[in-house]
């Protein structure tokens, strides 16, 4: 089912953080202000996270090299704070300004931050959540931008403390190109991202269910749940199908 009506949460980001871990990828932590009063929050997706994170503070460089954040969304975010492990892209993302903070401390980068997006390798997502977990504060965020769901999940689950809510998600954007400056400001534009929450109905997870939708909404995405299984299976079959089809066409 499609979220509708979600750019109507009154608070969603007051505070932006971005993580990044794993060799070149980033993860990314952040916190939302409020959209529905004309403001929004912005998210890193794969290795340009930190132009992402650069989208959201409104800076020009930011929304068009890395941003992902266009119309509203630009200038929504109070702070930035990027963490990644390494050090050319940790000076280049303070080379373009991205952000307010630039670290490869993960758990500083993420202390206070309303949500949290990982933008790791796969197999990187669970050491990442580890390495963030003691600076989650109660009632953070914790989604991220990998293709798979189902393993991505109990990873972060692991990880997660207890106060955390964790949401996993899969923005369907991007391209061949990896690193701080790889994104352009309609990334997220007219694309699907893929929320797939856990089975809870208690109040504080269905608000930052629509805080997050929210957020991706706010950037010219389209968001639709799915259970974590199905959307592995779905993304597998049409991954898969066009090699499919290209292997019968040629054979």
């Amino acid at each position: 089912m499609a979220a509708s009506n979600a750019t109507t949460a009154t608070q969603i980001v007051q505070r932006f953080h971005h993580t990044g871990r794993a060799g070149s990828s980033s993860s990314a932590a952040t916190s939302l202000p409020a959209v529905g009063s004309g403001e929004a929050a912005s998210a890193a997706a794969g290795g340009a996270a930190g132009g992402l994170a650069g989208g959201a503070t409104g800076g020009a460089e930011g929304g068009a090299a890395g941003g992902g954040t266009t119309g509203s969304a630009a200038g929504a975010v109070g702070t930035v704070a990027v963490a990644d492990a390494s050090a050319a892209h940790r000076e280049e993302i303070t080379r373009l300004g991205y952000a307010d903070m630039v670290t490869d401390d993960v758990a500083l980068a993420v202390s206070e931050a309303d949500l949290v997006v990982f933008a790791v390798p796969v197999l990187a997502m669970g050491p990442a959540a580890l390495e963030a977990a003691s600076g989650l504060k109660p009632g953070a965020i914790v989604t991220d931008v990998g293709s798979v769901k189902g393993s991505v999940a109990e990873a972060l689950l692991a990880a997660a403390p207890d106060h955390a809510l964790v949401i996993p998600g899969h923005p369907i954007a991007g391209t061949e190109r990896s690193g701080p400056d790889a994104g352009f400001a309609e990334l997220f534009e007219k694309r699907w991202v893929i929320l797939t929450p856990q089975d809870r109905t208690d109040a504080p997870y269905v608000e930052a269910l629509q805080k997050l939708s929210a957020f991706w909404t706010a950037l010219g995405a389209n968001v639709d749940y799915m259970d974590a299984a199905h959307h592995d299976l779905v993304l597998a079959v049409t991954s898969h199908l066009p090699h499919l089809i290209a292997y019968n066409i040629v054979g």
